[in-house]
């Protein structure tokens, strides 16, 4: 195969991925079970937020919803990319998506970029939810042209940054009810993170375990995008670190391109029809 050919076959995956993704994100928000999932947490976040109305962060005038709000957009974006991916990679091992995409050239490319697709936009809708009645009762809020644009920018990396680790984290696991494992793990990362706080306020140990994972970067990148400028003296060297972030973010989402399609390959060498045909028979059986 020259390498024009093998080019526009890749090119040809990722099409198809594009499409595919369109296709599960309009199933998806059509399902009452993942609308309600999707919806649920952002909708809880907004009145927490409208309760926080008037209160400003203690010891100081600023408003405590303009503090809150970011680290709740960081974390949406983290959890919209790392943990719901890693469930539906069991279910797509057993209904036989994965064998069909392993037997398609590049198959394993659009079948990922078609993941990333559909948690993007899922996870958008939930970002829209949360930002636009936050934003409306979070004062002191820095919200301009810039700030769109780095929210944007911010969270297509952190798609990309997150979703295709969450796919090669879930082909280790053999059932979707194990990938609450997942979800535990992300959990306990939040608490080195910083993502509610700037990451000065803890031990220097654990300042360098968050920085070495995407939670403490999104959040970074979140409140740099919505709070004022004096707001950075709390953090790191007293400032955003922008091009940091976006470092740190673009070599996660450089290791989890290469990695994923490889693992996900691996996993499916082992599948055949009447493996799929088992597995499918056990889940409905069995209920997993």
């Amino acid at each position: 195969m020259t390498t024009a050919t093998r080019s526009d076959a890749r090119w040809g995956a990722v099409r198809a991925g594009l499409s595919r993704g369109w296709l599960e994100t309009k199933y998806s928000v059509r399902d009452p079970g993942d609308l309600v999932w999707n919806l649920a947490f952002p909708l809880i976040y907004a009145v927490v937020l409208l309760f926080m109305r008037g209160s400003t962060v203690p010891g100081t005038d600023f408003s405590l919803g303009a503090s809150v709000l970011p680290g709740l957009v960081g974390m949406s974006i983290a959890f919209g990319g790392l943990t719901g991916p890693a469930s539906t990679i069991a279910v797509d091992r057993e209904d036989g998506t994965l064998l069909r995409a392993k037997a398609t050239p590049d198959g394993m490319i659009g079948y990922l970029v078609g993941k990333i697709v559909m948690f993007a936009l899922t996870t958008l809708v939930t970002l829209v939810v949360l930002v636009i009645p936050g934003a409306t009762v979070a004062g002191d809020l820095r919200l301009d042209a810039r700030t769109w644009l780095l929210l944007v920018l911010v969270f297509l990396m952190g798609m990309v940054a997150t979703v295709p680790i969450s796919v090669a984290l879930g082909s280790l696991f053999k059932r979707a009810s194990q990938t609450g494992l997942l979800f535990l793990g992300s959990m306990l990362l939040v608490v080195p993170s910083g993502i509610f706080y700037p990451i000065t306020a803890l031990p220097e140990w654990l300042q360098w375990v968050g920085q070495v994972f995407p939670y403490y970067w999104l959040g970074l990148g979140a409140r740099s995008a919505m709070l004022p400028d004096e707001m950075a003296v709390s953090e790191i060297g007293g400032s955003w670190r922008t091009l940091e972030m976006f470092a740190v973010l673009g070599a996660w989402a450089v290791v989890g391109m290469v990695l994923a399609p490889i693992v996900l390959r691996r996993m499916a060498r082992g599948a055949s029809g009447s493996t799929v045909a088992a597995a499918r028979e056990r889940y409905l059986t069995k209920g997993y």
